[in-house]
């Protein structure tokens, strides 16, 4: 799954990576620590691609409340497109979802949470869903996520669907007449990951230091 990431990207790289127009209300950056409710920048299409911000936890369309039900902050790859709550939105509103980094949670020996930053040479742009709710309109949207490839699965079971630059207008379906499913893991060379004191446990923790790694477990 995916349940904290960072945003380190200025605004303008952001528009200029993908060629967007930036909305007035986006968040502000760096944040070491994005948790799920808090409002996150995610990339629609249209006649001219626009950067927004979403509050991070999809609400399906019946949701009496943003607390009526569980929290949908994923969306799994392999049943997105049957699930009731996320099928239409798998349809007709896809949308990317930019970010520096994410963590990921292991267990130790002893069953405590070790979390690890996973990160690449360049900024991970992952596949996402979205839904307007309420009267107000507020939207809202999940992250999709697949199987682990080999090298992520030692530490956790799935990660989020990461898009290579060629795959995203094909997934917001710019480039076909039916968007594409593009659900597969990235190879194991793309991402890197190393552990990170268990402060980054805590949601209200902040600052650059979350992710420091701890020198004996690296790995790239």
């Amino acid at each position: 799954m995916c349940g904290r990431f960072t945003m380190t990207l200025p605004l303008g790289t952001m528009t200029q990576l993908f060629d967007a127009v930036p909305n007035n209300d986006l968040p502000s950056v760096p944040d070491f620590n994005v948790c799920p409710t808090q409002q996150i920048h995610a990339i629609v299409p249209g006649d001219k691609r626009r950067l927004v911000s979403m509050r991070w936890g999809f609400i399906p369309r019946w949701y009496a409340s943003p607390m009526d039900r569980p929290l949908l902050i994923n969306a799994r790859s392999e049943t997105i497109a049957q699930k009731p709550a996320f099928r239409e939105a798998c349809r007709m509103r896809r949308c990317l979802i930019p970010m520096s980094g994410f963590y990921e949670w292991s267990k130790t020996l002893d069953e405590k949470r070790q979390p690890w930053y996973v990160h690449a040479k360049e900024p991970l742009v992952v596949a996402g869903v979205w839904q307007d709710w309420g009267p107000g309109k507020m939207s809202t949207c999940a992250i999709v996520t697949c199987s682990a490839n080999k090298k992520m699965s030692v530490i956790h079971a799935r990660m989020p669907v990461i898009l290579r630059r060629d795959c995203w207008g094909h997934w917001m379906g710019e480039t076909d007449q039916k968007a594409a499913p593009l659900m597969t893991a990235v190879c194991d060379d793309f991402l890197q990951y190393y552990s990170v004191d268990t402060a980054v446990n805590s949601n209200e923790a902040t600052g650059a230091g979350l992710i420091l790694p701890m020198k004996a477990h690296l790995y790239s």
